[in-house]
């Protein structure tokens, strides 16, 4: 491997961490975060020129941009990471045996954790503050869109930890290239845990290509079922805020059911949208209902778009599956709550989903029923975030079961050790 002598020494580096103390993190975490508010203006320039790169029209280049103000926030979870307990030596399980040895299982970093990740800047931030908490050294392999954003990044990372005299090699980003992506995948002995943040293409491959072990941080299919018993008036402020809040993230809606019974409200419930120029692929019914009541220019029948999709592109396997990451969703109309089941379990991703009802069972079966890592009763998907659910930022959602699930933070990127003490007891 080239790239051995840098994963020999992120490895190194990783055992130094385990020397500091919570306080020492912690100090070291909040120098970062007023560096990035100092280095405002450098850190924009660097994104400026991978911004100049692409294409505005691209669903990635909401992702790429940094503004001052999301610096700001980058900067404010950094802070938060910061006042967070620390998720190292928690006591996990203590018992004594009957023959007296003493048992301990207590929580421990995973080592080095590889991250890849594509046009999002910001976790180059996520990652470290996440990492560096919890006594993890990272790998970074960013993508070739925000090679800028991300060097300057952790140039600024490195200079606040050479002031301090930790070893800079604890974060170490790779070239932007798919040939460092293959030696990452393969460092086996060197990297313990990779973890894949991006597209459904991504996220295969880094499944189907790696000899280290992976968790897999999944697209977002996501729907929101508007019940036969939703209330209109929540209804059209959940769907909005899920679909136009932020449309190029992972929790961002791609689909609403709706029932039937339901369907003249529908012009209502996507008022907010039109405002927000969403463009809407509706199956035969919404699209006749919405005909005349919703902006021609925005409004495509379902069928059709599927076939020109996959006219364009032969991986396209349905418009139902379909993670948008732009101003477009489906509509699909669903006589009962478990038609709207059925299609969720075919369609979904395991990411995140809601149903809009005021009739309790429904809610409850909604919630048993659904397998997905972030299940919503009469709230937007948009709140699948690591910061909203209070863990500080987030190193991304993982939509597998085995392990981690939902928003990744400090404990879901720790291990566990075994710790025994005896007074010389021996097995029979």
């Amino acid at each position: 491997m080239e790239l051995k002598e840098t994963f020999q020494k992120v490895k190194a580096a990783s055992k130094t961490l385990g020397l500091l103390t919570d306080e020492q993190r912690n100090e070291i975490l909040q120098a970062v975060a007023d560096a990035i508010i100092a280095e405002t203006p450098a850190l924009l320039k660097a994104n400026a020129e991978d911004l100049a790169k692409m294409d505005k029209a691209n669903p990635l280049y909401d992702r790429l941009q940094l503004t001052e103000q999301r610096l700001q926030d980058i900067a404010s979870d950094m802070r938060h990471v910061s006042t967070l307990p620390s998720p190292l030596g928690r006591v996990l399980k203590d018992k004594t045996l009957e023959n007296g040895l003493h048992l301990q299982r207590v929580a421990v970093p995973f080592g080095v954790i590889g991250m890849i990740y594509e046009a999002r800047p910001n976790v180059t931030y996520d990652v470290f503050s996440l990492c560096f908490k919890s006594g993890n050294a990272c790998v970074l392999k960013g993508g070739r869109d925000a090679n800028a954003s991300n060097s300057a990044g952790v140039e600024l990372i490195h200079r606040v930890l050479i002031t301090f005299g930790i070893d800079p090699n604890v974060v170490t980003l790779l070239p932007a290239t798919h040939e460092a992506t293959g030696e990452m995948l393969n460092a086996v002995g060197y990297i313990d845990l990779c973890i894949p943040r991006g597209g459904k293409k991504l996220i295969n491959f880094v499944r189907d290509t790696a000899k280290v072990p992976v968790i897999e941080t999944g697209a977002g299919v996501v729907h929101c079922y508007f019940d036969k018993d939703g209330d209109l008036e929540m209804g059209k402020r959940i769907i909005t805020n899920a679909k136009c809040r932020r449309v190029s993230v992972c929790n961002a809606l791609d689909c609403l059911l709706i029932h039937e019974s339901r369907l003249s409200d529908l012009p209502s419930l996507c008022e907010g949208l039109a405002e927000k120029q969403t463009k809407i692929h509706a199956d035969a019914k919404a699209y006749e209902v919405l005909k005349g009541h919703y902006p021609d220019t925005l409004l495509y029948k379902a069928e059709e778009s599927e076939a020109k999709m996959k006219e364009a592109d032969a991986n396209v396997k349905s418009i139902w599956n379909t993670e948008w990451l732009s101003m477009q969703m489906g509509i699909k109309t669903v006589a009962s709550e478990d038609e709207a089941l059925d299609h969720i379990a075919t369609y979904g991703s395991g990411h995140s989903e809601s149903i809009v009802s005021n009739n309790e069972a429904a809610q409850k079966k909604f919630q048993a029923m659904v397998d997905a890592a972030c299940v919503y009763v009469n709230a937007p998907t948009s709140f699948t975030d690591g910061a909203q659910f209070g863990l500080g930022a987030e190193i991304g959602i993982s939509t597998q079961k085995l392990g981690a699930r939902g928003p990744m933070a400090l404990e879901e990127i720790t291990t566990y050790k075994w710790l025994i003490t005896g007074q010389g007891q021996t097995r029979a």
